[in-house]
């Protein structure tokens, strides 16, 4: 994954850097969301990993799933990232030029599994122990995870907090076992 998103970093930050350059972040985070859409496709993601595919058809195939929905700069970074065969690296792309967009506008994504729905309150507070602990105001993607017992489980960019009932019992199976 470390490999993924070594690779990924250079076009993000070049995206970012222009993006930030031309007041277009929204833009480019749409544009990127949609060509990591396209490119997960398994057929697509197949085409593009195949090195007999000639490149220009494979770009024109691209640009025509996206429509008109890319401006001029989105479909020249689709003809660099496929004329450097890097398309494959789309969603990491994404998710690290979104990591710039949040840092720079003061939030972070945070993706959180529970075991059980939270209540209106909890998720208050949730969000106010987050903002306190990460330094940043937090946006919380909450979602239901059965298979934690209890608890939660916390991603917010490279951390992660598992402060589940599954987490706790794999940690004592594993000191168990050692």
């Amino acid at each position: 994954m470390s490999e993924v998103a070594t690779l990924a970093r250079p076009y993000a930050v070049a995206a970012y850097k222009r993006a930030r350059e031309t007041g277009t972040a929204e833009q480019w985070s749409t544009a990127l969301g949609l060509l990591a859409q396209v490119i997960a496709e398994p057929r697509i993601a197949a085409a593009a990993s195949n090195p007999k595919a000639k490149k220009e058809q494979f770009v024109e195939a691209v640009l025509d799933l996206c429509g008109g929905h890319l401006d001029d700069e989105a479909r020249s970074f689709v003809r660099i990232l496929v004329a450097n065969r890097r398309i494959g690296l789309a969603g990491a792309i994404r998710d690290q030029f979104e990591q710039y967009k949040a840092q720079d506008e003061g939030y972070v994504d945070v993706r959180v599994a529970t075991a059980y729905p939270l209540e209106e309150e909890e998720h208050k507070q949730l969000a106010e122990v987050l903002k306190k602990n990460l330094g940043r105001e937090p946006r919380l993607d909450v979602h239901v995870d059965e298979s934690l017992i209890g608890g939660v489980l916390i991603k917010a960019g490279d951390r992660v907090i598992d402060a589940s009932v599954r987490g706790q019992l794999q940690r004592l199976a594993k000191r168990l076992y050692n």
